[in-house]
């Protein structure tokens, strides 16, 4: 079973989350249980979720329709592929 360190930065500096596969579905699914993290759909869509990723891969199930600029990543559908530092 995949095991990822998230690392936070930003407001949330310093601050490490574990994602497991088995456990959670999405990246957003991790973050909420330590973090206040915006969102709206859940799905890709709106981009609400948007944070930047500093290092590391995530993939996606499904390509989300929302746009997203070159370093950023959407954690209601995207999934650690590797450890992770993010910035919100």
């Amino acid at each position: 079973m995949p095991r990822y360190k998230i690392t936070l930065h930003g407001s949330m500096q310093g601050i490490h989350l574990h994602y497991v596969s088995e456990e959670h579905n999405n990246l957003l699914n991790t973050l909420e249980q330590s973090v206040p993290v915006e969102y709206q759909c859940r799905e890709g869509y709106c981009g609400a979720c948007r944070v930047r990723l500093k290092r590391g891969k995530v993939g996606y199930r499904q390509r989300p329709v929302a746009f997203i600029n070159d370093g950023e990543i959407l954690p209601c559908s995207c999934y650690p592929l590797s450890d992770i530092e993010i910035e919100l």
